[in-house]
């Protein structure tokens, strides 16, 4: 039988550094796969003015799974200066790769676990009654749409005419800037359309269903934002009722939700939420469990494409350090649901088995779970190497 085949797409800074360390452990786990290199991220862009080159999307689109490390993203000026000179003034623009990913293959699904690791010193804390410390276990799970809304990409700077003078037809526009000249503004529309709203919500719900989640929440706005948060919950309210009568469902302001979020962290099961507002949610609950080295996602298409990255950047002024400090935590578990998605599940529980025994055991910890300031001598100070945190999490597999 012919091995899985998986592309990597280690991209940019500490993306190569975390993804080395994850395939360590993927191997050491005894997961058999053949791994092929994608090209992807800001040296592309710089050498070839394409972030995202044809050749890496033919690879995803035969293979089907990728792994993804991170990639930088700068804004359009910055990011033409960095251009070769033989590609200045060629009318190159930028525009990040992985939302091309998502867009290219429509992985509308994300799904973002949040969940906190007994032990690990960073886990949220509060004060309840008399005084007491209390550490309350986190365990949300953030659906995202992840092609739509604002990040849908239709925006202008100076809207061309007849852009703008479809927006004049709207009394509002017109009553607050009708008399704005357009070359003064600039303009990003928010975009939800049925299909994608309700198979969002039904991930949301089927996930809480299959894993014993006792509600779904949907975090948006539809007090202000009346059209597009509003159609996400009517459509869950329909949905919940026609379909998962016994899932709870919830609504929280995604401003209200970030007050919640630090008051009864525990309350909240599954949350569903358009492309900007799930990405808040996500890292605000990941603020909670540790932070962003230890946030993982998943992304999914219709037709079944899969990618699978941790939701921290690329950290540039990292990725130079002779000895690497950051922490793989986030890789591994991205890693993990991977080996969920094949059916693998025995496996990827042996791996977080191994991440939880190395986390509650305390002896090896990278230096944000140390609280220092990351620098290339927090490994002489104590903390552990992005390098012995793998090796760990590997002896406790073995």
């Amino acid at each position: 039988m012919a091995k899985l085949t998986i592309v990597t797409l280690p991209g940019d800074g500490i993306g190569n550094i975390v993804m080395k360390q994850a395939l360590r452990v993927l191997d050491a786990s005894g997961f058999e796969a053949e791994y092929i290199h994608g090209d992807i991220g800001w040296d592309l862009w710089c050498s070839e003015g394409n972030p995202l080159p044809q050749r890496t999307l033919d690879l995803i689109s035969k293979h089907r799974i990728a792994l993804f490390g991170a990639i930088t993203s700068k804004p359009n000026e910055e990011a033409r200066a960095e251009l070769a000179p033989s590609l200045q003034d060629k009318g190159y623009v930028y525009s990040s790769p992985i939302v091309g990913l998502r867009q290219k293959f429509n992985l509308d699904i994300c799904v973002r676990p949040c969940r906190s690791y007994t032990g690990n010193p960073l886990n949220f804390i509060r004060r309840g009654r008399g005084g007491a410390i209390e550490e309350p276990l986190v365990d949300v799970v953030i659906f995202r749409q992840n092609t739509e809304g604002l990040y849908s990409g239709v925006e202008w700077t100076n809207p061309p005419d007849q852009v703008h003078q479809a927006l004049m037809t709207h009394p509002k526009f017109r009553a607050n800037y009708g008399s704005v000249p357009p070359e003064e503004l600039s303009i990003s529309t928010r975009i939800f359309t049925r299909k994608a709203t309700q198979r969002i919500l039904t991930a949301a719900f089927e996930h809480a269903q299959k894993y014993g989640y006792k509600s779904v929440t949907v975090c948006e706005k539809p007090n202000v934002i009346r059209e597009t948060s509003g159609l996400m919950w009517k459509m869950a309210k329909e949905t919940q009722k026609n379909f998962y009568p016994g899932i709870k469902l919830l609504n929280t302001n995604i401003d209200a939700q970030m007050m919640w979020l630090t008051k009864n962290p525990e309350d909240y099961g599954v949350i569903v939420a358009g492309n900007m507002f799930g990405d808040i949610v996500s890292d605000a609950f990941a603020g909670l469990i540790g932070g962003l080295g230890f946030a993982c996602s998943a992304q999914f298409s219709e037709d079944g494409i899969a990618v699978f990255e941790p939701t921290h950047g690329s950290a540039p002024k990292y990725a130079g350090f002779e000895i690497p400090i950051v922490n793989p935590i986030a890789m591994i578990e991205s890693a993990c649901m991977m080996l969920d998605y094949l059916e693998e599940k025995a496996t990827a529980a042996r791996i977080r088995k191994a991440v939880a025994e190395t986390i509650l055991e305390g002896k090896t910890r990278t230096y944000d779970m140390m609280k220092m300031t990351g620098s290339p001598d927090v490994v002489k100070k104590g903390a552990a190497s992005t390098i012995e945190m793998a090796d760990t999490i590997i002896s406790k597999l073995k």
